[in-house]
């Protein structure tokens, strides 16, 4: 991989400096210069870190080699990066639409993350992990390539995860198909490209005030069941009848930097999209000028009744988090991507739109390309 010059990794510098000072002070550490240097506004996280922490094991502050990321600096350079993009702020023809659905399934969990702490097992709290059946702390790009998927498309062989849910002391997973949607995130669904593979990211985090999650830009219905709607934190009590889930949704940035892969903090290289002025319409930032389908995380637990016992493993509901970790076979993603999401049609996990059947499927019956 090529290096990077010290001028572009300045300007994430500020992020790693916190996500250091966040991770020692769960730990009980002192980082002089580290610590010092973090902005103000993290004395609410620090504090927040070691409540959703307590009782996990933690891993070592400083970044650490991976089959990704050999030197171990927290970048990943794409390669080849995508240059020379300008944020399209284009209308196309009106679509109410334009998205298709992964469905995947728990396939298992452990006290891994691989983003987080790469080759670190143990070192995080309990995650659910959907999708590829091979996710763990020692997991890359080319490892999920090689593995399994309970996703129905064979094709998307992506690593999705979030904190394991419990009631009690027994965790809860949720049952069959989980519905991930990838929608146009922009105004002009025209200009989503497919991800590159070995993007990866984090959306939220464990150490989120419940301030900070409800007005999270990715916030879509927060915690609901039955008649409870937009909750920042799991309801006192959910009716018991059978057909009664607890449910959460939540968007991830869409817009991209086209220079890395993944950031020491595991965000700064994604944004939301951000609207233009004197408009309604959803572009792409300058400083992340390419537009990728937006992930939306649609979940829902088999549990009900009283929920005053119903825990997340990295704390209580508002410390709601995921990752994912792109392993999609490249023709399999653009062909769904351009037929579904460009081209305005709400699909399933085939790319079919039952709504414009003339339209036909991106997907056979097998969810494989034709």
């Amino acid at each position: 991989m090529a290096r990077r010059s010290h001028q572009k990794k300045a300007r994430y510098g500020s992020a790693l400096l916190v996500s250091t000072a966040l991770i020692a002070t769960s730990l009980g550490l002192v980082l002089p210069g580290i610590v010092a240097n973090a902005s103000q506004d993290t004395g609410q996280q620090h504090a927040a870190a070691t409540g959703a922490h307590a009782g996990h094991a933690m891993a070592a502050a400083a970044p650490v080699p991976s089959g990704d990321d050999p030197d171990g600096d927290g970048y990943i350079p794409a390669n080849p990066p995508v240059t020379g993009v300008t944020p399209s702020d284009k209308e196309p023809t009106h679509k109410y639409f334009h998205e298709f659905q992964a469905n995947c399934s728990v396939s298992h969990t452990k006290p891994d993350d691989p983003i987080v702490f790469p080759g670190q097992p143990g070192a995080s709290h309990d995650h659910t992990f959907m999708g590829n059946t091979t996710t763990n702390a020692q997991s890359t790009t080319a490892s999920l390539s090689a593995g399994g998927t309970l996703c129905r498309a064979p094709g998307d062989k992506s690593g999705y995860w979030m904190p394991s849910l419990y009631k009690g002391d027994q965790k809860i997973q949720p049952v069959g198909p989980q519905t991930i949607y990838y929608k146009a995130g922009v105004t002009d669904y025209t200009s989503v490209r497919p991800f590159p593979k070995g993007l990866r990211f984090v959306v939220g985090s464990p150490t989120q005030t419940a301030d900070e999650f409800r007005n999270h830009k990715g916030f879509v219905e927060g915690w609901e069941c039955g008649n409870s709607y937009f909750n920042t934190e799991f309801p006192a009590s959910c009716p018991t009848s059978p057909d009664v889930q607890l449910n959460l949704r939540f968007q991830a940035p869409s817009c991209w930097d086209g220079k890395y892969l993944d950031t020491p903090d595991h965000k700064a290289h994604m944004a939301y999209p951000v609207v233009k002025p004197g408009t309604n319409n959803n572009v792409c930032p300058a400083d992340h000028p390419v537009a990728l389908p937006m992930i939306e995380f649609k979940m829902v637990w088999p549990v009900n009744g009283d929920m005053s016992q119903v825990r997340l493993a990295s704390g209580t509901g508002h410390s709601f988090h995921y990752d994912f970790m792109n392993a999609w076979d490249d023709r399999t993603l653009k062909a769904l991507v351009d037929h579904c999401v460009v081209g305005g049609l709400q699909c399933d996990a085939r790319g079919y739109d039952q709504s414009h059947p003339e339209a036909g499927a991106a997907l056979n019956q097998n969810y494989e390309l034709p």
